[in-house]
């Protein structure tokens, strides 16, 4: 008996005998389970009310009303003066805007713009796990030069085909794998996905039939990659992703369950119930109502307004008490909450709005919100706004439209032109003088310039707001026209 087998590892312990979980690979951990988490986790965030409110403050948090492009070209990369790399900078954004901002250019089903289909790929992640997104082009016209389309497909769409060697979980096709939808060679790199045109046991009249497209992952000519995969890695080898609130299923539906019992009793105990009891074994509902038939007398019997009754001989009336109500259920759910809160890295404050704590406790809550909120921004800006950006300033140079010198040749130039900054606004400034205050200090310490800080407070862009003080739309303070 060492190390661990007297602690974590013990199997003698009365508290631990019987706790034998097994640990496999994520294949068995998450793929073989994957269904029935987002069934569970996507009816717990439709109908329970903590469950959509964590999903509703990550998107609000991370994405906001969308994360918008600040080209950072590295200048002495590329041998430009900063005057220059800055006039190149506002043509890219004012191109990238002419596409993002229309949804019948960005989106291939013309529904949203490249701000919506970020929260809407982004708020797909944490319901289902994961969310794909496909490159697609349409021809342009003469408002649109752009053939850059994108297409978010349903990650239940993302399955294994019905043939080969294998389940719906993991099968083979020729020397490859495919996992869930998602193929991958001998090593584990990905190679393509399965797309089903409906997702798999739906009933659907249009398509009874289920066939799948197999997309490859890169384009064999350019390297560029055809599928976006939106998901939070949590293991290696792990190739789908879990829900966000797959930890906190259990507590979570048993929270639900609790708050609906509780809340049946209230109104229960909110009625005057009353019961009539009997001490005569021939008397029947007739001798107090009158009516005929003892069934319809018991229907349209019923409390109304104060009066007076003689009953029967043997009739009497007993109420029933309405003074047991729960005094800890807001404390004992409380609890709960805020464990689930805490799984998910946001803290109970935030998600449930309720700031009933000092300043300083605010802002340390809203503060440790920002963590989580940053976290997830870095990620989801690598997986879908970096690689949409360079496909876009891919085709735009390709046109002519921007300049843009040993973009195709040079790797070094090439990333210098594509490094860029993706800002949204802040949801969380308690006192707008302080953050204010703040935002000239870091100007003055050059920890910061004004395009970061004018976005970080209001989601504006530095460039409009200079431009409309310029066109005399924003006239200096103290003058009244």
């Amino acid at each position: 008996m060492s190390g661990y087998s007297n602690g974590g590892a013990s199997v003698t312990k009365k508290t631990l005998s019987r706790w034998i979980p097994l640990h496999f690979s994520p294949r068995m951990d998450i793929d073989e389970h994957i269904s029935l988490l987002r069934n569970r986790a996507s009816d717990l965030i439709l109908n329970d009310s903590v469950a959509s409110a964590i999903v509703q403050t990550l998107v609000i948090g991370t994405i906001g009303s969308g994360l918008k492009l600040f080209p950072r070209i590295k200048a002495d990369d590329l041998n430009m003066t900063p005057a220059q790399a800055r006039s190149w900078s506002r043509k890219v954004k004012k191109e990238f805007n002419l596409w993002a901002s229309n949804q019948n250019a960005c989106d291939f089903l013309r529904r949203n713009n490249f701000f919506e289909l970020q929260q809407l790929a982004f708020r797909a992640m944490l319901v289902d796990g994961d969310c794909f997104v496909l490159f697609k082009r349409r021809n342009p016209d003469k408002f649109m030069p752009y053939t850059l389309r994108l297409q978010l497909v349903d990650a239940q769409r993302i399955s294994n085909p019905l043939q080969g060697l294998g389940s719906q979980v993991e099968m083979l096709l020729g020397n490859n794998r495919v996992i869930r939808g998602i193929e991958v060679d001998n090593q584990g790199a990905l190679v393509a996905i399965h797309v089903a045109n409906k997702i798999l046991d739906e009933p659907n009249l249009l398509h009874p039939n289920t066939s799948w497209q197999r997309v490859l992952w890169h384009g064999k000519s350019t390297g560029y990659p055809n599928v976006l995969h939106i998901a939070k890695d949590q293991a290696p080898d792990q190739f789908r992703g879990v829900p966000v609130i797959a930890p906190v299923i259990e507590s979570l539906k048993q929270i639900n369950r609790y708050s609906d019992a509780e809340l049946s009793a209230a109104i229960i105990r909110s009625f005057f119930a009353m019961f009539f009891t009997q001490n005569q074994t021939n008397w029947n509902m007739n001798q107090i109502t009158g009516e005929g038939d003892a069934e319809d007398a018991a229907k349209a019997f019923k409390i109304g307004e104060p009066s007076v009754m003689n009953l029967p001989l043997g009739v009497d009336v007993k109420s029933i008490s309405a003074s047991n109500a729960q005094s800890t259920f807001t404390e004992f759910t409380a609890s709960f909450i805020k464990n689930a809160c805490a799984a998910v890295g946001l803290p109970a404050e935030v998600v449930m709005k309720t700031f009933n704590a000092s300043y300083s406790a605010s802002r340390a809550a809203l503060l440790q919100a920002e963590q989580e909120f940053r976290q997830r921004r870095a990620a989801f800006v690598n997986d879908f706004c970096k690689p949409i950006y360079e496909q876009f300033l891919t085709e735009a140079i390709a046109l002519g439209r921007i300049e843009a010198p040993k973009f195709f040749d040079d790797p070094i130039a090439h990333q210098a032109f594509l490094n860029a900054d993706w800002l949204n606004e802040r949801n969380n400034i308690l006192d707008p003088v302080k953050e204010v205050t703040a935002a000239k200090l870091r100007l003055e310490l050059g920890l910061t310039n004004k395009e970061i800080e004018v976005a970080n407070l209001n989601g504006m862009d530095y460039d409009d707001i200079k431009d409309s003080e310029l066109d005399g739309l924003n006239p200096p303070a103290g003058t009244l026209d």
